[in-house]
């Protein structure tokens, strides 16, 4: 026992006394100026590399963060020791993956704070120093991040929400999560061809059971034929023959067996009808929890993706500094909101437009010191930049304390360019835009930061192609602060689909200002006067046709659908042939062709399995005021396919085939049941051609002739009857109603198809006479 006593002292003796000096490591060396400089080389572990990428993010900004609040209060002991733990956690975890050359900067800063401290010579000298390491600390960590692969190392990981332990922490390769994210958008479509197929059963049901209900009243009218000839019968029987029974003859037996059998058949058909019914319920209720499954899934798969604006900071306030420097300017940038989250590809198409804006607000905006001192300004400019969520969208405000634009100087440079016609008398909002113009800059000499006219059409095209838009607001004297609208992911989004003739195309909902629904007259006038007035703003009327390359819209009988649009400060009114309706949609790739077409943002995929574009009418429309010549090119010759027809009649199949012929021909269809659903349409809008069936309930084929002559505002409408019913007597009582044509069923197409022609033909001729 004494012994182990004895060497548990020794032992501990051992640990307390000073360790030896280690021996010199060799280190490679140059010879200058008689002394030893050391060469830092990199040995990156290709393991470690993207768990230390991952942690200088985080750290990164907080770095940035505390050197700021500690130039503003040196004295505050609690940002220098927040300071002094991230850099030495930094130096550490830098030196474990092997980035030696950045982990040796980061023990410099930190080496360097310890030393000021000490001394008590926290100066402004320092602080810039500090500034300058930072700069090139995360250029180093920027550089190091996007350099080249290294062999064996993963793709830097998307960062999960904050989990319940550290053991539950799951890293996840980002292509994986892209790739997890566009498998959530086909789920999304092929949900939407379910529904889709779903609706058109629901809507044959109902005609099945609108014809079970027709069925059901034919039957019972043969019953009552049946028992009337039962009558009939029975008195002739008992006048010639009074030892005979009725029931005995076997010609009214078979009649009345084939009533019964018929009853029986409409019996099972209402039963397999309310069967379809309640499954399609059930369908129904099942198609809608899994959509909301499927939402949440996806929500979350996007959540996943986002990550903070935070992550910029540091490089745009590199970027700040570096620019003053090079101006021998003095700014100071503020950011608010950083903590919002923002989908990681829009984050990264955001970033180049933000430097372009932060070097154009210190190279145009913002006044030298002298000049600031002269108009009773700080020296030091003040530029912020505040982000905030607003519904689907994110807003991100820069704005400055600077000269603000100035328009006349605009004005001068766009007259030289001939952007403008001299002497006109633009808008301050016209003159404003001109700043988006390529190549059309206010600076008097061309600098590397300025003067080449590029910059800002750079920021209006990258963050237009990514579904957002700029708003400028200036003051002379004041400054200029620009607002950008971002949507908050490029994966999916809200969009209006719309029809111009026969293409479907997507206007994302985010640009969608109001819905309009005009009459005739209402829209003719607006015609005249080329746009809208809405809420006290004006927006340029153009039609979606126009705008491809077709014609103009028409004034044609009906109403029109009009989108009020707004893209940055530019609006217009879109009229389009028909809305289709407002719904989610995934946003795919379109591949470097299309990707360079301007008004182009993308494609989804329809619920049919459809390719339709994502388009920006605002830009299209621009681009066609831009290009008068075109404008003004005489359109093609436009077929019937403005023309409406209207299918009266109450079979289904007559009213589906004869619909597709028609639209197969260009014609728009509009279809009815019977007379009285044909009138009711017809309160709303008018045909250029009715056909119509002779035998309808509720109202037959003459009495809607007799209605619809009747009507000043419908006695004009062509009608063509087409019915089985082809005896004399009908096509003469159809000719006395005012009928212009008369068909059998089964109709000839070709026939019906020419004097549908000839129809709209004359009427076309008669609207151009008038």
């Amino acid at each position: 026992a004494p012994a182990l006593v004895q060497g548990l002292h020794e032992q501990i003796a051992r640990l307390r006394a000073p360790a030896p000096p280690p021996a010199p490591r060799a280190q490679p060396a140059e010879q200058g100026g008689g002394r030893e400089k050391r060469v830092m080389q990199d040995d990156i572990d290709p393991q470690l590399l993207p768990i230390f990428l991952e942690e200088a993010q985080q750290l990164l900004p907080q770095i940035g963060s505390d050197l700021r609040d500690w130039k503003a209060s040196p004295e505050d002991m609690r940002v220098q020791q927040s300071l002094q733990r991230a850099l030495h956690t930094l130096k550490g975890s830098a030196r474990m993956a092997g980035a030696i050359r950045l982990g040796e900067l980061t023990h410099i800063m930190e080496s360097r704070i310890e030393a000021a401290i000490e001394a008590q010579l926290l100066t402004p000298a320092l602080f810039a120093e500090l500034e300058e390491k930072m700069d090139r600390l995360s250029l180093d960590l920027e550089r190091m991040a996007a350099g080249p692969e290294v062999p064996g190392a993963a793709a830097p990981a998307a960062i999960e929400p904050p989990l319940p332990s550290p053991a539950s922490m799951l890293r996840i390769n980002a292509d994986t999560l892209d790739q997890l994210i566009n498998e959530s958008g086909e789920v999304s479509i092929a949900r939407s061809r379910i529904e889709g197929e779903l609706r058109t059963v629901k809507q044959s049901i109902g005609d099945l059971t609108d014809s079970i209900a027709r069925l059901r009243g034919q039957l019972r009218e043969v019953e009552i034929q049946a028992d009337s000839q039962m009558q009939s019968r029975l008195s002739v029987l008992e006048e010639r023959d009074r030892d005979f029974d009725p029931l005995e003859f076997d010609r009214y037996t078979r009649l009345q067996e084939l009533t019964r059998l018929m009853a029986e058949s409409l019996h099972d058909a209402t039963a397999i009808q309310q069967t379809l019914s309640k499954s399609l319920g059930e369908t129904d209720a099942a198609l809608m929890h899994q959509s909301r499954v499927s939402r949440d899934v996806q929500q979350e798969l996007m959540r996943m993706r986002a990550v903070p604006f935070s992550i910029l900071d540091e490089r745009l306030y590199r970027i700040v500094r570096q620019t003053t420097r090079e101006l021998d300017k003095k700014a100071e940038l503020e950011i608010q909101g950083s903590q919002v989250e923002l989908d990681r590809s829009v984050l990264e198409r955001i970033g180049a437009p933000l430097e372009h804006m932060l070097r154009n607000a210190l190279a145009h905006g913002l006044e030298s010191p002298a000049e600031r001192a002269a108009a009773g300004k700080p020296e030091s400019g003040r530029i912020s930049l505040t982000l905030r969520q607003e519904a689907n969208e994110i807003v991100l405000v820069v704005s400055d304390d600077g000269a603000g634009l100035d328009l006349e100087r605009l004005r001068h440079k766009a007259e030289a360019r001939s952007l403008l016609p001299p002497g006109a008398a633009p808008g301050v909002a016209e003159l404003t835009q001109l700043i988006f113009v390529s190549g059309l800059s206010t600076a008097d000499e061309v600098t590397e930061l300025a003067g080449r006219g590029i910059g800002m059409d750079v920021v209006k095209n990258e963050v237009g192609a990514i579904g957002g838009r700029v708003e400028v607001a200036s003051e002379r004297g004041r400054g200029t602060t620009f607002t950008v609208y971002l949507p908050l992911t490029l994966a999916v989004t809200q969009a209006v689909l719309v029809r111009a003739g026969n293409d479907i195309l997507a206007v994302p909902s985010a640009m969608v200002v109001q819905v309009l629904r005009l009459r005739a007259e209402a829209f003719a006038a607006h015609l005249d006067t080329g746009e809208i007035e809405f809420q006290g703003r004006a927006y340029p009327l153009h039609g979606l046709a126009q705008v491809l390359g077709g014609a103009a819209p028409a004034a044609a009988p009906g109403y029109h659908s009009v989108l009020l649009l707004r893209s940055g400060m530019q609006r217009v009114a879109l009229h389009v042939n028909e809305l289709v309706g407002n719904q989610e949609i995934v946003v795919k790739n379109i591949g470097p062709q299309l990707a360079r077409v301007p008004g182009v943002s993308g494609a989804t995929v329809l619920a049919d399995g459809s390719i339709v574009l994502i388009v920006n009418p605002v830009m299209l429309a621009l681009r066609a005021r831009l290009a008068p010549e075109r404008a003004a090119a005489p359109a093609p010759a436009q077929p019937a396919a403005l023309a409406m027809v209207m299918v009266v009649d109450d079979s289904l199949t007559v009213r589906k085939v004869t619909g597709r012929l028609l639209e197969r021909e260009g014609y728009e269809v509009l279809t009815a049941k019977d007379g009285v659903d044909a009138l009711e349409q017809m309160k709303d809008v008018l045909p250029a051609v009715m056909l119509v069936d002779i035998e309808m309930p509720r109202m037959d084929g003459f009495d809607l002739t007799r209605q619809v002559r009747a009507d000043p505002r419908t006695r004009h409408i062509p009608i063509i009857v087409i019915s089985s019913r082809t005896a004399e007597k009908h096509r003469d009582q159809a000719l006395q109603l005012g009928v212009n044509a008369f068909l059998g069923k089964p109709y000839p197409e070709a026939e019906l198809l020419k004097r549908i022609g000839e129809f709209v033909a004359a009427r076309n001729d008669a609207a151009i006479a008038a």
